[in-house]
């Protein structure tokens, strides 16, 4: 087939696409077909695979041998609020660009208080489509936390005392794409411009050969045409390795079409909005929108800062809840325990008593996960990725800035302990030889003993309309490269779960150690109220960012006296205590002065944004009658 054919096919298959009304989709559309919502310039609609991986092995239990979509994580968000009726709430934050509910549940006692009145912890994930592992971890944490309130007493203290928000899928849109369909994307299916070609979605992948999966092309050429070679260390001819252009015979392509015919293969597929570029702190505009050519700019990070639903909702989630300390949205693939800042050293923008504490949870979160790497994602992720990847042991020590990220809006804005873990390892699982590094041959054998090949597809030779003879496989994109094989997945889930444990339980908790009343002698019926408080948390009942931004208000004490019987002669009504650092005891007194014959009562309220609310009452008896 000549150019001249292939473009006159193509734009015969633009015009179909783009005159379709979605509407006029939905109603053409066949069963087997998946619908993606919005106008672009390339499909919509998509063939339906039904991936055993997402099969349940019994249908309504909770196991993590598959992946959870959207309807049956909804099916356990309900079944939970029903066996739960005291600990779980099920509410929709807003809805997704498609027009999906956003669902998230809050788990606390309700009989021990309301959840803003305690110290939060927020969980998000899936936030990128195809990071569907973080869903599962999310899942784990509040399935995990549910089911052993009533075995595990610091579960059980915890759920009494803290407030914990899970949000298993933020991006419900491009979670089903990914679960449903062969595509792969990162963003939501807002349609967007990822060539800077002035068109929308035109070039997404093909499942050319129809095995449910877009693998990877790899086209033979003369020596000194491409840019890879076959791996010399991989005697099965499997691997590939990028030589640098000019200097291999082969050239790398993800399977697909090079539907615009601008030489690139799928450079242009649903969607392209990054969710973790579009937070406020640090955004920086799309390219071409900084009208003078010299600034930072950034693909994917939308319109506006949080001009996406998904991102919008999280925030005014977030300012309406102040009672959030730490926070963790999830990501794949690393293993990695990230955080910020995203565009400068940890000890240039991260104050120096907060920066101990991220520390503490860095050390402690590798020791929990077993996760190799972690730190700021600006200069200590990059710089410590060669202990991953081969070829990266002279990696150029610099750092690489990301703007608009949760992580700096969660620290730098939002003032609590924030992270973005990075799940799974890509198959980096054994360092065979002991020296450090998970080489490509590494991995390969890794597939091979493990899981009897199955992560791996062996090339196969295919007739392509526009590169003539290629062959197609690669490792499995989905349930391999992105995610873990199903029989993995759970390892993952419950380590990553068990981390987000320790830092909800590392929350601030203010308490009230004694309230003590004594008359004094000298003065019929004047007493003197002492209190001592407390912060029994593992974190201060602000960071020190929080005191900067004024996230959180000062800790403070009220005493609450009956409108008659009581006055007041000595200290005020509501004292601030600042904000306390863990173990710090405080100490307040007030004078009052009984008036009223009968029994009165006088209530100490401790109040902290972030370390909860604390309420002890005192019986004071009435005058006696002379």
């Amino acid at each position: 087939m000549n150019k001249k054919s292939i473009l006159l096919m193509v734009s015969i298959f633009f015009l179909f696409t783009i005159t379709l009304t979605p509407n006029q989709i939905d109603d053409k559309r066949p069963s087997n077909m998946y619908k993606v919502v919005g106008k672009r310039h390339g499909p919509s609609i998509f063939p339906i695979v039904d991936y055993s991986e997402t099969h349940p092995k019994i249908e309504g239990k909770m196991e993590f041998s598959h992946y959870h979509k959207y309807d049956e994580v909804i099916c356990f968000l309900k079944k939970w609020e029903k066996d739960y009726p005291d600990l779980v709430d099920l509410y929709s934050v807003g809805k997704s660009y498609g027009g999906r509910d956003i669902w998230q549940i809050t788990i606390t006692n309700k009989k021990t208080g309301k959840d803003t009145d305690k110290p939060g912890f927020y969980l998000e994930s899936n936030r990128h489509s195809q990071e569907v592992t973080t869903a599962e971890s999310s899942l784990y944490f509040a399935w995990y936390i549910l089911t052993n309130y009533d075995k595990d007493p610091e579960i059980a203290n915890l759920i009494d005392e803290k407030a914990l928000y899970v949000k298993v899928k933020n991006n419900p849109d491009g979670s089903l794409l990914y679960l449903n369909t062969a595509q792969i994307n990162r963003s939501t299916v807002r349609p967007h411009d990822s060539d800077l070609d002035g068109m929308l979605d035109e070039d997404p992948r093909e499942d050319l050969d129809g095995d449910g999966f877009c693998y990877q092309m790899r086209k033979k050429l003369d020596d000194g045409k491409g840019d890879h070679i076959i791996n010399p260390d991989d005697k099965s001819g499997r691997l590939m390795k990028y030589v640098g252009e000019g200097k291999g015979n082969y050239r790398i392509y993800s399977e697909g079409l090079d539907n615009d015919l601008d030489g690139r293969y799928n450079e242009d597929g649903i969607g392209g909005l990054d969710l973790n570029r579009n937070y406020p702190e640090n955004w920086r505009p799309e390219p071409g929108r900084d009208l003078t050519g010299r600034g930072w700019t950034q693909l994917g990070a939308g319109a506006y800062p949080l001009s996406e639903p998904e991102t919008r909702y999280t925030v005014m989630f977030l300012l309406h809840h102040p009672n959030i300390g730490a926070g963790q949205s999830m990501d794949t693939k690393g293993p990695m325990i990230l955080r910020a800042p995203a565009t400068s050293r940890s000890k240039e923008s991260i104050l120096e008593q907060d920066l101990k504490y991220f520390h503490y949870f860095d050390e402690r979160g590798k020791e929990i996960t077993g996760y190799r790497i972690t730190g700021d994602i600006y200069w200590d992720i990059p710089n410590q990725m060669k202990v991953v990847f081969e070829g990266m042991k002279d990696f150029e020590r610099k750092g690489r800035p990301l703007f608009g990220t949760h992580m700096d809006y969660g620290y730098f804005q939002f003032g609590a302990l924030w992270y973005g873990d990075e799940l799974w390892c890509a198959g980096k699982v054994i360092d065979y030889n002991g020296d450090g590094v998970f080489s490509p041959t590494e991995v390969l054998r890794w597939n091979d003993e493990a899981l009897g090949g199955k992560g791996f597809k062996n090339w196969k030779t295919y007739e392509h309309p526009q590169l003539g003879e290629v062959e197609i496989g690669g490792y499995n994109p989905k349930f391999f490269w992105q995610n873990p094989p199903p029989e993995y997945l759970e390892k993952w889930a419950k380590n990553e779960a068990m981390l987000n444990l320790l830092l909800a339980k590392s929350l601030p908790q203010v308490k009230i150690i004694s309230v003590n009343m004594k008359s004094l002698s000298d003065s019929k019926g004047i007493y003197e109220i002492s209190g001592i408080f407390t912060n029994e948390g593992f974190l201060p009942t602000a960071l020190e960012m929080a005191k900067r931004i004024k996230i959180v208000r000062p800790d403070r004490v009220d005493i609450k006296l009956p409108e008659k019987g009581i006055e007041l002669i000595e200290g005020k009504n509501s004292v601030e205590l600042g904000w306390l650092q863990p173990e710090e005891k405080k100490e307040v007194k007030w004078r009052i002065q009984i008036t009223s014959s009968k029994e009165e009562e006088v209530e100490i309220i401790f109040i902290s944004t972030r370390g909860g609310v604390c309420k002890k009452k005192i019986k004071v008896a009435g005058l006696t009658p002379p």
